[in-house]
C-alpha cells in the first residue's frame, strides 16, 4: 500500500539564514532535473526543545506538517513527526551508542520500521575526528525485513544539499523530509 504522499525523489536545500536554519524542498523529475516546490522548513537555532516546522511554501503562512523532540535535553528521546492537525505520521531517533562509530538513526511509519547508518565507515570516522566540511554522507535505511526504505546523501556545497531516493511505497513524503532535515540539525551537534 502506498503513503498518503509518496514521493520517489527529492532534494533539501539548506538556505542561508542569520537565527535560523531553513531548508527548502523540491520534487526532483525521473530525469534527476527539479520539479515542483514541496515547501520549506524552518528551526530555530538554539531552541530550548527541538522542533522544526515545514510550510507549504515560503510566504510561510501554513504550517503542513513538522517534528518535535519527546523531550527536552534528552538526546535518545526521539522525534514525533505530525501532520498540520497534529496527527502522527512518523518517529524518529538516533541510536546513540550505535553512533559512536557511525551514524544510526531508526525511523518508523504507518506499516514500516527500519534503521539507517551512514554508508561508509571510513568516512564516518574521518568526520569524527577531523574537521574537514568536504565529507559527504550518505544514509540508507532498509526494513526491518531488509528492504531498502530510503537513501539520504548530501552532496558538498557551500550550503547543504541532500538528495532523497524513496523506492518504497509505504514511506510518506513528509516523514522522509523530516528525516532529512533531522538528520542535518542532528549531524551538526
Amino acid at each position: 500500500m502506498s503513503a498518503a504522499m509518496y514521493l520517489p525523489a527529492f532534494q533539501v536545500k539548506q538556505k542561508f539564514a542569520m537565527t535560523t536554519n531553513r531548508y527548502e524542498l523540491i520534487a526532483l523529475n525521473a530525469d534527476g532535473s527539479e520539479g515542483a516546490s514541496m515547501g520549506v522548513a524552518e528551526q530555530k537555532r538554539l531552541a530550548f526543545k527541538e522542533q522544526v516546522t515545514f510550510f507549504a511554501d515560503a510566504s510561510k503562512t501554513r504550517p503542513v506538517f513538522g517534528f518535535k523532540a519527546r523531550k527536552v535535553v534528552d538526546l535518545s528521546s526521539g522525534y514525533d513527526i505530525v501532520d498540520e492537525a497534529g496527527q502522527p505520521l512518523g518517529f524518529f531517533k538516533k541510536d546513540f551508542g550505535a553512533s559512536l562509530l557511525r551514524s544510526t538513526f531508526h525511523v518508523e511509519g504507518p506499516g514500516f520500521a527500519g534503521t539507517g547508518q551512514e554508508r561508509s565507515q571510513v568516512t564516518a570516522l574521518l568526520r569524527r575526528f577531523t574537521d574537514l566540511p568536504f565529507l559527504s554522507i550518505h544514509f540508507d535505511f532498509v526494513s526491518s525485513e531488509g528492504r531498502p526504505l530510503l537513501s539520504i546523501d548530501r552532496e558538498f556545497r557551500l550550503r547543504d544539499r541532500y538528495v532523497v531516493h524513496v523506492p518504497d511505497e509505504r514511506v510518506d513524503f513528509r516523514v522522509a523530509a523530516a528525516l532529512a532535515v533531522g538528520l542535518d540539525a542532528l549531524m551538526q551537534r
